[in-house]
């Protein structure tokens, strides 16, 4: 098991709200649990958790216990999931896990096996694969219409989420999925919601692993098959507050040239599934940029200019505003022997790991106290990504 440093208390940020930005990727996303118990030991706690998929479980177990309770909540779910539900699984876990790792061709090799038995077995208390193959299965069916059967999820949300804390909306809620008869993007956010388990279903829906969720008569699938964070959506949420964003990305934009087929899929995953957060953050910033000029603008005119301004410029006025924000980019940046399964290798071993990892990310990125002062960038954006820059 990875060593796991120690996490020291930070003076409380100056910003009106604190975000925790939860991208889709499965099971890595046990790496965004290790960030949150960073955050929480460091005594920073997010007013606003806003997540895609499995980082959308991850924000309703965060913001649906008390901040005392949530990290327990968040190891009850990443261990039940974890735990051996497939009868070779359960016969050969402890095998597997205790052997000494032997290079990274024998680790790759021991993590495909431990995903090929979570698609053979399903992950306890997350799904579990239908009796009747979807092929075989009479067209408008449940059974034909994935592979797997989620109503395990459903219990497990019930049981490890207060969804009435969420509608209390003590903490700021989101997630995101895809309308699948329009197209279009949803969000379903605890200010204009009333939130239940299906809104946090639809938002990790992806076939043809899972079903569709119905939720108000329409259905939804995953929200990664549009936008896998939602970044831009918190970053232009109204009103527009002095934000400190902490960034997780389960897949990396960057990285290295494959060197053989295993390799080529696992990096076209990470591409496909990165959400190019770096180049919405770039185009943020451009934006931001235009605000305060426009701001400043504004200042040094006359208010009988402003009088006599027709509508349209009212409403680009409107625009101006002098907020900062600092994005901090927490990035799992996966090990040359996890291949393409990574993101259903749903072993308690690498569960550990990833957590580890994103614990770590967290401490490390601390050390740097311009994190969490207010940028001073004429922009009015600071973004930061401290791993990358100790070459990690």
């Amino acid at each position: 098991m990875a060593h796991r440093q120690t996490a020291h208390h930070a003076k409380p940020p100056e910003f009106e709200r604190v975000a925790l930005l939860l991208q889709g990727g499965g099971a890595l996303g046990s790496y965004q649990a290790g960030v949150y118990q960073a955050l929480a030991d460091a005594d920073l706690h997010p007013n606003c958790v806003a997540g895609i998929s499995i980082g959308g479980i991850n924000a309703a177990l965060i913001a649906g216990n008390a901040p005392s309770e949530r990290v327990a909540a968040l190891r009850a779910f990443w261990e039940q999931v974890t735990s051996p539900s497939f009868s070779i699984q359960s016969l050969t876990a402890p095998f597997f896990d205790s052997l000494p790792f032997k290079g990274d061709d024998f680790h790759r090799w021991l993590n495909q096996s431990r995903a090929f038995t979570t698609a053979l077995g399903g992950a306890p208390g997350f799904f579990k694969p239908r009796p009747i193959p979807p092929y075989l299965a009479p067209p408008g069916s449940a059974e034909a219409e994935s592979f797997y059967d989620v109503s395990p999820l459903k219990e497990t949300l019930e049981r490890l989420v207060d969804f009435e804390r969420i509608n209390s909306r003590e903490t700021r809620f989101c997630v995101g999925a895809v309308n699948v008869r329009t197209g279009n993007f949803a969000y379903f956010d605890s200010e204009t919601h009333t939130i239940r388990p299906e809104h946090v279903m639809a938002s990790g829906a992806l076939p043809p692993g899972f079903p569709a969720a119905k939720v108000d008569g329409e259905y939804y699938w995953d929200g990664g098959l549009v936008s896998n964070t939602p970044l831009q959506w918190v970053l232009n949420t109204r009103p527009r507050l002095d934000t400190l964003a902490f960034q997780v990305d389960l897949w990396s934009a960057r990285g290295e040239f494959p060197r053989d087929l295993v390799e080529q899929e696992l990096r076209q995953k990470d591409i496909r599934f990165s959400s190019r957060t770096r180049a919405a953050t770039d185009q943020f910033t451009r934006m931001q940029r235009m605000r305060r000029a426009l701001g400043k603008l504004v200042k040094a005119l006359p208010e009988e200019a402003l009088a006599e301004l027709d509508d349209d410029v009212k409403e680009l006025i409107s625009e101006a505003d002098e907020k900062v924000y600092n994005i901090v980019h927490l990035i799992y940046r996966a090990k040359r022997y996890e291949g393409s399964s990574k993101d259903y290798e749903f072993s308690r071993a690498t569960m550990e790991e990833h957590w580890t990892a994103g614990y770590n990310d967290v401490v490390r990125t601390l050390r740097f106290p311009k994190v969490l002062e207010r940028t001073a960038a004429a922009e009015g954006v600071a973004t930061f990504d401290m791993t990358e820059r100790e070459g990690e």
